[in-house]
């Protein structure tokens, strides 16, 4: 008789917010969740560089699936500018490469409004993009760096914090894909001298929030559980299926749909997430399952 195979702990499956230290990448984080929860099965929603710190967004197990539901929209930063010198990398472990004296405040004020909205941005040379098959900061690092094609990007809002002679504390508003270390950058160029970014934390992710986050001490420790799957869908639709309803999504089979939308959850009796869904017609197609037939 065949062993049963391995039954999956639920509390090792879903949505894990982590706040991350400066000093690591955002892999190392995952590297060390697998270890911590012991399922080597974590996917990441977006990264941040090792310097920033803030909100990483992990799914774990078969969670992962659910990686192309996520609603990523929009980030929040919370920056620091600092006036007066930019970087290879546009950020402060870069090194100079041009010095010019602090802008005035007017001067600040306008380059803020020309960064606000939809904007045309330059990746910096120490990204990950790629051209002609080698990444960015590889080319950077051998020193030829690559001239990157501009990007369209959404700076949504710019909130001033806190000013200083030669440096802009501010709360950055924007779409996924866009750099803050290079918005410091054209926002010293736009205004008439240098800057870089001095510090960067993340402080939200579409409807996740670093405030809600575990420590990564905490994580080591032990004391950090995936919450459901379920949460990590707040955008979606959500059908309640009865017990039968749910074993027929589970086998990938049709159900009535109940709730307007395109797409929705699919959840059991027991709060269960058992499937995405598309609609078809009057029903749910079941397409990404997450519970077992």
């Amino acid at each position: 008789m065949a062993a049963s195979p391995p039954t999956r702990s639920p509390s090792t499956e879903g949505l894990l917010l982590v706040d991350k230290p400066a000093g690591m990448t955002s892999h190392d984080v995952v590297a060390i969740a697998r270890r911590a929860l012991g399922e080597g099965r974590i996917g990441h929603a977006g990264t941040l560089d090792p310097f920033a710190t803030g909100l990483l967004v992990l799914l774990v197990g078969r969670a992962t699936r659910l990686l192309p539901y996520l609603d990523g929209e929009p980030k929040v930063y919370a920056a620091r500018v600092q006036f007066g010198t930019e970087t290879d990398t546009d950020d402060a472990t870069g090194k100079v490469v041009r010095e010019a004296r602090p802008p005035i405040r007017a001067d600040v004020d306008r380059a803020i409004s020309a960064l606000t909205g939809a904007v045309d941005q330059e990746p910096p040379a120490y990204s990950a993009k790629q051209v002609g098959g080698q990444r960015a900061y590889d080319a950077a690092r051998r020193g030829t760096p690559v001239k990157l094609p501009s990007v369209p990007v959404t700076v949504h809002s710019w909130e001033v914090k806190a000013r200083t002679s030669d440096t802009i504390d501010v709360v950055i508003t924007c779409s996924g894909g866009t750099y803050v270390r290079a918005l410091a950058r054209d926002l010293g160029r736009q205004a008439g001298s240098a800057a870089h970014l001095a510090t960067l934390r993340r402080t939200r992710s579409g409807p996740f929030y670093v405030a809600d986050a575990c420590p990564l001490d905490a994580l080591r420790g032990g004391r950090c559980s995936p919450m459901p799957p379920l949460r990590a869908l707040s955008s979606l639709a959500v059908e309640q299926l009865d017990m039968a309803a749910a074993d027929r999504a589970a086998r990938g089979n049709l159900v009535d749909a109940t709730v307007p939308g395109d797409r929705a959850a699919l959840v059991g009796p027991n709060g269960e997430l058992v499937a995405v869904a598309e609609r078809s017609g009057a029903s749910w197609q079941p397409r990404t399952v997450l519970r077992d037939a």
